[in-house]
């Protein structure tokens, strides 16, 4: 039997709220890639860890929550709402920081990698360490950010409305110390890979960081056949 051909890999990371969800959704579907929020695993776990009465910062009470951690995990574990309340949000970054749990998700990330939903070509990874430490051979790799102050008013104007007491201040001082556990964590710390292309999105919109997305994967892989009239494309053979 004739072994597979590898699929094309394209690691999008960076700090919270910089957009980068936002862009790899939306060059996951321009390109007709299979694509993969790394975070809503580590917040899965942390829910879970949480609705068992676990203590998220003591691994002994991760690790049995790890076990369960396996591809494909269904739609109503990594889209239930509630992996967005403020709870699991502040329990997350302390799973993200267990190197027993990122090694679990590492593994969730290989074999989707192996194996996307809908046999597309190729998948587009977004977390914090997804071309550092997970796929450092990635085909494409980005670091997408925006300015402590920016990432801060978009994430205020996502949270206003369930939090009436919340202000700006309050999300910016959260997310300085999310990016200060995050960037000096012990294993696998936030940072752009050395071959990433670095995408501010502080001024730009999401369609203009598109634009630029899909211009560095064109330039870096293989021409792109067109599908008739979708206006989509797809590298290899």
């Amino acid at each position: 039997m004739s072994e597979q051909p590898r699929k094309t890999i394209i690691a999008v990371d960076g700090p919270a709220a910089s957009g980068k969800g936002t862009f790899a959704k939306a060059l996951a579907k321009r390109l007709d890639y299979a694509y993969l929020d790394t975070g809503a695993i580590y917040r899965a776990i942390a829910h879970e860890v949480l609705e068992r009465g676990g203590d998220p910062t003591n691994i002994e009470d991760v690790r049995p929550v790890l076990e369960t951690i396996k591809y494909p995990l269904p739609d109503t574990v990594l889209k239930n709402p509630d992996l967005r309340t403020p709870r699991v949000e502040d329990a997350t970054p302390h799973i993200g920081a267990m190197q027993e749990a990122q090694a679990a998700v590492r593994s969730y990330q290989e074999d989707f990698v192996k194996n996307p939903p809908g046999k597309a070509a190729g998948a587009v990874l977004d977390g914090r360490d997804v071309g550092t430490s997970v796929f450092p051979h990635a085909d494409v790799k980005f670091y997408v950010t925006a300015t402590p102050e920016e990432r801060a008013k978009r994430r205020y104007q996502q949270q206003k409305d369930d939090n009436p007491g919340l202000t700006r201040e309050m999300v910016l001082k959260d997310i300085t110390l999310r990016d200060a556990r995050d960037m000096n964590r012990q294993f696998s710390p936030l940072r752009p890979a050395d071959d990433a292309h670095i995408l501010d999105t502080t001024e730009d919109s999401p369609a203009e960081t598109l634009e630029k997305g899909l211009a560095a994967v064109k330039a870096k892989l293989a021409p792109p056949r067109f599908k008739n009239g979708t206006g989509k494309f797809r590298f290899g053979r």
